[in-house]
């Protein structure tokens, strides 16, 4: 039974990667807020939520830096170093809180928050750092502007979308829960 769990995780991480890398294509059709969805992040939060915390930080990390050395998008430095880093701690903060809390309907929420505050701190934290440690290159209006107002309508489809597929997740995978 262990192998065949580790099996389905493969195979989901396989699919939550793919679709990380192909979900950008999707949103940019509508320039005006195709970014401020945040479309790699969903796969990752998912991810997390899932296989686990390890398959997560994987898709987390291995996302934004794949399409960047695949496609050039993101640029690799800073962007998708910050959301390599960004990404990995959604998934692993998501599997790790998802696996901590009591399995009730209002901890996918509490999971899910705290893993995107958590996230966009490490982003924060990363862009500091690729900018010097100069707040006049990055300081608090600049990560608030990314971290909070431009990606606004992604923080509200994420804590829409995924506690909703969680639970749709749960009844087919009770092995997960």
């Amino acid at each position: 039974m262990k192998k065949q769990n580790s099996l389905i995780n493969i195979a989901l991480t396989a699919m939550f990667l793919a679709l990380a890398y192909v979900m950008p294509f999707l949103t940019g059709q509508v320039p005006q807020i195709g970014n401020m969805l945040c479309p790699m992040h969903i796969p990752v939060l998912l991810c997390g939520f899932v296989c686990g915390a390890p398959w997560g930080l994987f898709v987390g990390v291995a996302a934004p830096l794949l399409r960047s050395l695949t496609l050039g998008m993101p640029p690799l430095f800073p962007t998708a170093l910050a959301m390599a880093f960004e990404l990995a701690a959604y998934g692993l903060i998501s599997g790790i809180l998802y696996r901590v809390f009591p399995k009730k309907k209002g901890y996918i929420y509490c999971s899910l928050i705290i893993a995107m505050i958590i996230g966009r701190l490490v982003w924060g934290t990363v862009q500091f750092a690729c900018m010097g440690f100069d707040v006049s290159k990055f300081g608090f209006s600049a990560f608030w502007a990314g971290a909070v107002v431009n990606a606004f309508p992604g923080i509200v489809l994420q804590i829409v979308l995924i506690p909703v597929i969680v639970m749709i997740i749960e009844k087919f995978r009770p092995d997960r829960i």
